[in-house]
């Protein structure tokens, strides 16, 4: 007997809890904070990352609507980049003028923008060589990032700026390089992708290294 009424328990709960999902009070909660993220980035963001958040801003901003960039960061990332800023760019730290919940709202609608999942093809252990990798970086990446990854405006992003590094892991870094970012300058450099640049694995990895050796100089 106790054994059914444990049943008739467990089918009850996950009644309630399909019911719950279903009523769409969830979907309700995260339709408001998309909404109220999506005025905060009108009025704050869309100068630089532009109306559609693909960098298109009357001032210089980095493309962040695109399924590379959102596929790559988790919510706390974006979050600590719009918190935190990068001091001596256009990218002030919105810390001070936002509250949590502000910044988490952002984040929401930033969010709300990836439209699908993908799964990339990392090494587990990204160490290469950075004489190597500096030597790659001047053949491919100066152009945009310029000189020992110090940023060109509307060019390219700063690569050896203290606050990127910070926030920015090696894996990450390696899946920009390698898979590009979709609609920016950005083409994918990893061999056998539709890119110019067909670039080994290693070859990835010892530019990611070259760019970490940047940290503190």
């Amino acid at each position: 007997m106790k054994k059914i009424l444990y049943g008739l328990y467990i089918i009850i709960i996950i009644g309630i809890i399909i019911c719950i999902i279903n009523s769409g009070i969830f979907s309700s909660k995260n339709a408001e904070t998309i909404t109220a993220g999506e005025k905060i980035y009108q009025k704050q963001c869309l100068i630089c990352h532009g109306g559609n958040g693909k960098g298109e801003g009357k001032n210089a901003g980095t493309a962040i609507n695109n399924q590379q960039y959102l596929n790559s960061v988790s919510d706390k990332d974006i979050f600590n980049s719009v918190k935190f800023g990068r001091e001596g760019t256009g990218m002030p730290s919105y810390g001070p003028r936002l509250t949590e919940d502000e910044l988490n709202n952002v984040v929401a609608y930033i969010r709300s923008w990836q439209s699908e999942e993908i799964e990339f093809d990392v090494p587990k252990t990204i160490a290469g060589n950075p004489i190597n990798g500096e030597k790659l970086y001047n053949l491919y990446c100066i152009n945009c990032h310029g000189e020992a990854g110090a940023g060109k405006l509307k060019m390219g992003t700063a690569l050896s700026h203290p606050q990127y590094l910070k926030y920015t892991t090696d894996k990450q870094i390696w899946i920009g390089t390698a898979y590009g970012r979709d609609d920016t300058r950005m083409a994918p450099s990893l061999k056998g992708l539709d890119g110019v640049r067909q670039l080994k694995e290693e070859e990835i990895s010892d530019i990611v290294t070259y760019i970490r050796s940047l940290e503190g100089k």
